[in-house]
Parts: structure tokens; sequence; C-alpha cells
């Protein structure tokens, strides 16, 4: 690893997205305080940066999004020297105009999940800015990268469900009429870590479903999903490789350091 550079920006593939470098990449084992990452860390050269990759689900799918060790990815990831975050995942449209293929950068998180350890902070009395919980300047890095094959809309709610179920279409109806626009299982709590962490972090999502209760038919089911992303993975990854070559700076913004004047109960690593 000391004769690596170290990564300071870091894609977080979601289900579908399993490898990311064209070139030869070397991968890094990464002991944690919270166990095992989901897979090893890949390190390679993106636009001529080096970028680490780790895949959420693990390289083989291994883990549910209920059983996803959060901690250990994020804590693993600045441990290398990540500072900037960008998160693809798949996720339902609750608007019938947001169709399969839509590209999203959400600015807003509603959180549905239960039973997740969701904070690095169990003692010490921490607590950390979420109002706007994704970077601003990542969010707009993504915009910046749209193209017209992968258009891209710049904001929208993401309601995080826990899963691994979808939602019955009572639930999507109802997660409609509140004006959220996406729904997700893995979107919560990576986000809130990566703050607590005070990485930039931003969700990159793509529609592969319109959820159960936005349009009649048999509800969502996994194998059209993985179908769905499968069908946009080439352009969908040109788009995060165009974001990666547009973002200016490698450090953490000021908007995501979070932790000025309070005492932590342990060093960031």
């Amino acid at each position: 690893m000391t004769s690596q550079p170290r990564p300071a920006l870091a894609v977080i593939g979601g289900s579908g997205f399993y490898d990311f470098f064209d070139d030869e990449a070397h991968t890094v084992e990464v002991d944690t305080p919270y166990g095992a990452p989901s897979a090893p860390i890949a390190i390679g050269t993106v636009e001529g940066r080096a970028v680490a990759f780790l895949p959420r689900h693990g390289r083989r799918h291994e883990y549910s999004p209920h059983t996803l060790p959060y901690q250990a990815n994020m804590w693993a990831l600045r441990s290398v020297g990540v500072r900037r975050v960008l998160a693809p995942c798949a996720v339902g449209s609750l608007r019938p105009d947001w169709g399969p293929g839509t590209v999203v950068v959400p600015d807003q998180l509603v959180d549905r999940t239960s039973g997740r350890a969701q904070t690095y902070f169990d003692g010490g009395g921490v607590h950390v800015y979420f109002a706007d919980p994704y970077c601003a300047q990542l969010r707009g890095v993504v915009a910046s990268a749209a193209s017209d094959r992968m258009p891209v809309r710049e904001s929208g709610t993401m309601v995080v469900v826990e899963g691994p179920r979808f939602s019955t279409r009572a639930e999507s109806r109802w997660f409609a009429a509140q004006g959220w626009e996406l729904v997700n299982m893995t979107g919560h709590p990576e986000a809130v870590l990566a703050r607590e962490l005070e990485m930039c972090y931003a969700p990159v999502a793509l529609v592969t479903d319109l959820d159960a209760g936005v349009a009649d038919g048999d509800g969502v089911r996994a194998a059209d999903v993985f179908a769905e992303f499968e069908r946009n993975i080439g352009p969908f990854k040109q788009l995060i490789r165009q974001a990666i070559s547009a973002v200016e700076d490698n450090d953490t913004c000021e908007s995501c350091r979070v932790h000025a004047g309070v005492s932590l109960p342990f060093e960031l690593p």
C-alpha cells in the first residue's frame, strides 16, 4: 500500500455494479473495528486519478440490504484515504413519468428502515448536521456529467425501506402521496455514516422499475430489476467516470465538515 497512491475518491457499486476498472487494479484488505467490509477494496485509475471501488453487496451479491456491513464499509474507505464518495444505486420510481432508465441525483432522504446500526457515536453526545444529507458539490458534478444518452434529474427525495421485500401497493401509494420520488433499500445508513466520518457523499440513482403502487401490473420483481440495471450498466458507468473527471477537489468540502468545535470520543481513521 505504501507504494500506491491513496485514493481520495471512491465509488460504491450497487446491485448489478460489481466491478468498475477497465485496467489492472489492486485490492486492499482492510480490517476495521466493525468487522470486514463487503469485499476487499479495489484501487485503480480513472481519468488519471486514483479511485477506490467497493461493491456494496459483495462481489457476488452476498449481502442483502438489511445485512450489509455499512459501518465497516465506510470506515474502510476512509481508512485508505477516501474523502469523497459517489454511490450508484438501483431505485424504484414513485412517479410514472420517471420510468426505468431515468438517472436521478437525490437531494433529500427519508429513513423508513429499522434495526440497522446507523452511527459510530453511541456515546459522547455527538450530533451531526444532516438537514441536507448529500454533498451539494458532488451532486453538481454528477449533474454536469449528464449526456444525451444518460440525462440526469438534479433533485428528488429518496425514501429508504428496510427490505429485503419490496413495497406493498398501499405503502407505495403512501410514499408517493408524501411527494417522495424514489424508493431504495441501501441509502440509509450509508449516507449518515459518511457524514459522521466527514466524507462528501452523493448517491447516483438509476431507476429500474415503477414501484408497486405507481402502475398496474404484477408489482416489482427482482429479476426485472437486475435486467434493467444490466441494460443500462455501460452508459451508467460512463456517467460515473465523467463525474470523476469533473471532481476538482480531493478533500472534504466545508459543508461536509461537521465536527468543528466538537470533541469526538475517538479519532477518525
